[in-house]
């Protein structure tokens, strides 16, 4: 397979399948069948899965709520739709732990780093749920987040869509498909890849990103396997994958470099 580890990132909306709201069965299970048949293949899987289908979090204002206290209640749907998640894989004898940014001790652990990466590297599959636990920050943000902290080689972006087009392809018939592109080129045409937050954090960590259609049955599979499909998104140089990627520690010393000065580095 290509990567040894992935994280791959599911909308919640896609769970609904035709329906107006909540989970439909037959598209749980496709999806879990897909993530068996890769996990099969020996490679890590890590899962977040958002919670549109219940509930999103910027929903609140609409209806007069507090948005913190939404976006709680959007963790909450998260939570639901990755026990789900779980209840798939399980029911096709796949062995799979559920981590949640929220202490709910009845029904998932709560996230510690070193117990999520020993879980995939005992061939478990980890879901993340609830984000990371605090508000006004996206599942994608989650994503990409957890990805970095087990170190995983790619963010894989499973939508309904087949990449990243140079307009809306259901609104635009005329928009054509990127194969590849650069984080910076994103940025400088305003692209809608993942929220800013999320992206940064890929960017700044050299965390490669693919966006792909998970809808079709075996995508996830070619893809793992090297077929070109979607569109990857890197910072076009040493490529993806943990050994091209700068590490997490780069991005937290240009955030302490203002408090520290221009002071030289001790050897």
């Amino acid at each position: 397979m290509k990567y040894n580890r992935i994280l791959l990132k599911l909308s919640g909306e896609a769970l609904m399948g035709q329906q107006q709201y909540g989970i439909d069965a037959e598209r749980l299970m496709q999806y879990a069948s897909e993530i068996k048949s890769v996990a099969a293949t020996g490679v890590q899987v890590a899962v977040v899965i958002g919670g549109g289908n219940i509930y999103r979090g910027v929903q609140a204002e609409a209806f007069g709520l507090d948005r913190v206290q939404g976006d709680y209640m959007g963790m909450l749907a998260t939570v639901i739709n990755s026990m789900a998640l779980q209840s798939a894989l399980e029911k096709l004898e796949v062995s799979t732990r559920l981590l949640s940014g929220l202490t709910i001790q009845r029904v998932c652990e709560p996230y510690i780093r070193r117990r999520a990466v020993r879980h995939l590297e005992k061939g478990r599959v980890v879901i993340f749920g609830a984000g990371i636990g605090s508000p006004y920050f996206t599942t994608d943000s989650a994503a990409s987040l957890r990805a970095i902290e087990i170190e995983a080689d790619v963010v894989l972006k499973g939508t309904r869509v087949d990449g990243i087009y140079t307009a809306d392809p259901e609104q635009d018939p005329t928009a054509t498909r990127y194969p590849e592109i650069t984080f910076d080129e994103v940025l400088s045409k305003n692209l809608n890849v993942m929220d800013m937050t999320a992206f940064t954090l890929c960017k700044e960590n050299n965390l490669p990103i693919i966006v792909f259609d998970m809808n079709t049955p075996g995508n996830l599979e070619r893809l793992l396997n090297g077929e070109a499909m979607g569109t990857l998104v890197s910072d076009g140089g040493t490529g993806p994958g943990r050994d091209g990627r700068k590490p997490l520690l780069d991005t937290k010393k240009s955030l302490l470099q203002p408090l520290v000065g221009n002071q030289p580095e001790q050897a």
